[in-house]
């Protein structure tokens, strides 16, 4: 079962989830979870919660305990908040390099899934017809406590944004399309990123542009990061990893020294940018 996970709090997350119901043939079926209705279509639901989604560790826990669906997959639909107030349409895998800020747990990583995350990007870039920025962002925010792999798709990132019926378009097509396709065979490359700003430009031209598709991805703020959370964000990618990607003017010496050697010691290739 691969499950689309909203919530009530939040605009942009609310507009998803009506374009998917009006556009692709979700139908509510009976049941509730967490006093919310249940939308289905073949082996996918849509669900809704009441809080706020980055609090929600082990929600595939609760999935399984509270409607009998086993899931293999979570899409996390939500809203994009920055001080900039950037339009945007943005994915990306969460977890905490450091302190678990907004929720989570510390130093601890949920499992990325570089194919879906590619495949989500490369249609966001397709259909943006809006203007706004394409991107990765750096793993961040929680939850952290899945054991299954997910992701978060954002509309950013102030409420003009959130509620824009063509970004929620957008958003909902790329959902579909991205749990369609996310089981086929493609010839992508799985990596993951170190340095860059919380935006990976660098890693989103190279994923746009050639076959690497990212799986974590810790940023220059975060650094240095701890040999076992970089080990770690490699165990933590479902499909395995074949590379490590180096933003090297990017990264602070000590991290890009480090990841070199991991990259090493594991017989990864490395690719410093």
């Amino acid at each position: 079962m691969k499950v689309i996970m909203t919530t009530k709090v939040d605009p942009a997350s609310m507009n998803i989830r009506e374009k998917l119901v009006e556009n692709f043939g979700f139908k509510e079926v009976e049941g509730e979870f967490d006093g919310n209705p249940v939308y289905r279509r073949g082996d996918e639901v849509i669900l809704t919660t009441g809080g706020e989604m980055i609090y929600y560790d082990n929600l595939d826990t609760a999935i399984e305990r509270g409607l009998g669906l086993k899931p293999e997959f979570i899409v996390f639909a939500s809203r994009h908040s920055s001080r900039q107030k950037l339009p945007a349409l943005t994915v990306h895998v969460t977890g905490n390099w450091g302190k678990a800020m907004y929720g989570g747990r510390d130093e601890s990583l949920a499992i990325a899934h570089p194919v879906a995350m590619k495949l989500a990007l490369l249609k966001l870039n397709e259909l943006n017809n809006l203007g706004w920025t394409v991107c990765y962002e750096a793993t961040h925010h929680g939850p952290s406590e899945l054991s299954v792999p997910s992701m978060f798709i954002e509309i950013g990132s102030s409420r003009e944004e959130w509620v824009n019926d063509r970004a929620g378009e957008i958003l909902s097509e790329t959902i579909v399309h991205v749990l369609a396709e996310m089981d086929s065979r493609w010839p992508f490359k799985q990596v993951i990123g170190i340095g860059g700003g919380h935006y990976a430009p660098k890693q989103t031209r190279r994923a746009l542009e050639g076959d690497l598709a990212f799986g974590h991805i810790a940023p220059k703020y975060a650094h240095p990061v701890a040999e076992r959370l970089i080990k770690r964000a490699i165990e933590r990618t479902y499909g395995g990893v074949e590379a490590v990607y180096v933003d090297w003017k990017g990264s602070k010496g000590e991290t890009r020294q480090l990841a070199r050697k991991i990259a090493e010691e594991l017989g990864l290739e490395f690719i410093r940018d």
